[in-house]
């Protein structure tokens, strides 16, 4: 993708069954599942490069001996900072003799992540900024290891507000900083309440301390517990938690928005949020990782033992598309089909692009996740070209006309061309949240392969998505000028993204939105300002009423215009200066209904369409435009 769009955060979470003794004798390794923890987490290193952390609890630690940690960091490359700083503790520890991996005993006792439960979180920044008070996993502390919590997710709220209200009227004084805090303490207030609850039960029983501790440990019932915390919640999420006796909990949105997989076997369970992770790092088959269910919470005891609690009443399911279009890895089968359907489906806008002229016209892709729809576009567009040319040969033959010239013309001077024109050189942090230092960069973070395109060619680049249109505007539209191509085509293999997210995307300023910029421009261009104003007073009606939101009054900003015609006004609105160009620019989107048909079973769509699956969602929606009309930078949510 081009342009900037903060990913989805990454969750990792690896439960030992096993002693740690088990694992040094069978794998040579009594770090064996804190390796695997790393592991998991590199392979979702495209899902957050802001922050990292890891959490470990330590089961059966004797009393006075610390039993949870932590470790995080923030800093460039966060992910090997936070590994490197613990193996070079380890590596201390077993220099100085107070660890030997040969018994993992030591290990346990010596290493703060010699331990059975290990839970990682990579972090992309949206509202709690890029600090070390908004990198998980959150940690909430008392001396009852039941009461202790470590907590990381994968998720937006779409109202946090009312939830940090709930807390106050508890009697609670809730930090207003982000929704991760509010979950935190509302999971916390539940898992207090429990925890009281069975404490106040055993002692009327007269159960000496430690006894009183055990049974508390046994009989917490953590799936009551996030059925407690969970009431009211709006938003997409998964959410892992790590209590200090030993248990944890994974939890998916009633929707399914954000994803969530797992794998068992009798030596470790394991989750991630992605498949293909767990597929790799544990050797596995497809059939062998499960899809955790929307709307339930996985409970693994400190015992082992795994139970599902369905906490939300089921609901039309809305997984991300995003994740199939660009924040999923594509080394997933079904993703990556899903991408080369993408592809292939822009043939026919593809090919009316370039006039049928194949002869002079060269395709590539704006790297690096557009190269999977590429490879199904250009796959689509070879067919195609067989199909020509067969039926061409065939009329050839039937009157006569078949011969070497005519076979080279058609076999060899009017193929699809396809050339790596556009490189990223280097790797630099585009997803920089200030604005001009990061247009700064992305003007540079791309370049072309000069004499790859030849003057007068139309050349079709794919991108995955157009979001802002900034890159193409700022960057690599200006350096595909340099080619000199007489077109240049820029193909989306994701719909116009019309309106703003806010289950995980931060995707909150509509302003910002170049079709949502192109449809306004239109309006002014065709003396229809009074709509901004009737949208502006509708929107503000729907959100200060006092029933939840249900209606997307943006909608009519877009209603008087065909795609087609937002199409061309973005290409106009991304253009630059032609500098001595004189050649044309057009841009192209995926259909909403070939999007459906490629990525059938992630129904999550309304960036695109406005049908918004929760009320927060239509309420975030028309804040969204009260902002832009008062022109305000604040978020929507």
């Amino acid at each position: 993708m081009s342009d900037k769009v903060t990913h989805e955060c990454g969750v990792a979470l690896v439960r030992l069954l096993k002693p740690l003794s088990y694992y040094q004798e069978k794998y040579g390794n009594p770090l064996w599942g804190f390796t695997k923890l790393f592991l998991l987490m590199e392979k979702q290193h495209n899902r957050g490069q802001d922050g990292a952390g890891v959490a470990c609890v330590k089961l059966g630690m004797p009393a006075g001996e610390p039993f949870m940690f932590r470790e995080r960091s923030v800093e460039p490359e966060p992910l090997n900072k936070v590994f490197k700083s613990l193996l070079a503790q380890y590596d201390q520890q077993v220099q100085a003799g107070t660890v030997h991996p040969e018994f993992p005993e030591t290990v346990k006792r010596g290493f703060s992540f010699g331990g059975e439960l290990l839970m990682g979180h990579l972090r992309y920044g949206t509202s709690g900024g890029y600090s070390m008070l908004s990198c998980h996993p959150y940690f909430r502390r008392s001396p009852w290891p039941t009461r202790n919590l470590a907590l990381c997710g994968n998720f937006n709220l779409t109202n946090t507000t009312e939830l940090n209200a709930s807390l106050t009227a508890m009697g609670q004084h809730p930090i207003f900083a982000t929704d991760t805090q509010a979950i935190l303490e509302k999971i916390g207030f539940s898992l207090d309440e429990a925890h009281q609850e069975l404490y106040r039960q055993l002692r009327a029983e007269g159960l000496p301390g430690d006894a009183i501790s055990q049974r508390i440990s046994r009989d917490l019932d953590l799936g009551r517990v996030f059925t407690r915390s969970a009431e009211g919640w709006d938003g997409g999420y998964t959410l892992c938690g790590l209590i200090g006796n030993g248990d944890a909990f994974i939890a998916r949105d009633p929707l399914g928005i954000r994803p969530c997989f797992y794998f068992q076997n009798d030596e470790v369970v394991a989750f991630a949020s992605e498949r293909a992770p767990l597929m790799t790092v544990f050797d596995l088959e497809a059939p062998q990782v499960s899809e955790l269910a929307p709307g339930h919470v996985m409970v693994v005891k400190h015992d082992g033992s795994l139970s599902q609690t369905q906490f939300a009443a089921p609901q039309p399911r809305a997984e991300c598309s995003f994740e199939r279009i660009y924040f999923s890895r594509g080394n997933d089968i079904d993703i990556y089909e899903e991408r080369k359907s993408l592809g292939a489906r822009l043939l026919p806008q593809v090919i009316a692009a370039i006039d049928h002229d194949w002869e002079r016209s060269v395709f590539s892709c704006i790297p690096n996740t557009a190269e999977v729809a590429y490879y199904g576009l250009m796959s689509a567009l070879r067919e195609r070209r067989r199909s020509e040319v067969k039926a061409a040969i065939l009329a050839a033959h039937r009157s006569g006309a078949l011969d070497d010239v005519l076979l080279d013309e058609l076999i060899l001077s009017n193929w699809p061309r396809s050339e790596k024109v556009v490189s990223k050189d280097i790797k630099l942090r585009t997803f920089i949240g200030q604005e001009t230092l990061r247009n700064q960069l992305a003007s540079h973070v791309y370049d072309i392969t000069y004499g790859s395109v030849n003057p007068g060619d139309t050349l079709v680049c794919v991108d995955d998505s157009i979001v802002r249109g900034t890159t193409l505007r700022k960057s690599i539209l200006r350096i595909l000028q340099r080619l000199h191509p007489r077109k240049i085509v820029i193909v989306s293999t994701a719909p116009q993204i019309r309106y703003p997210d806010c289950y995980g995307i931060d995707m909150s300023q509509l302003g910002k939105f170049i079709a949502f910029e192109a449809a306004v421009e239109l309006i002014k261009e065709r003396g229809m300002t009074e709509l901004l104003r009737e949208v502006y007073d509708l929107c503000r009606a729907e959100v200060s009423g006092g029933e939840p939101a249900r209606t997307n009054h943006v909608k009519k900003i877009y209603s008087p215009f065909s795609a087609e015609e937002i199409s061309a006004k973005v290409a106009q609105l991304v253009s630059p200066p032609p500098n001595g160009w004189g050649g044309q620019i057009e841009v192209i989107f995926q259909t909403v209904e070939n999007l459906r048909a490629a990525v059938p079973n992630h129904t999550g769509d309304w960036y695109f369409t406005g049908n918004y699956p929760t009320p927060g969602g239509y309420r975030v929606v028309n804040q969204a435009y009260l902002n832009f009309y008062e022109k305000t930078e604040a978020r929507a949510y």
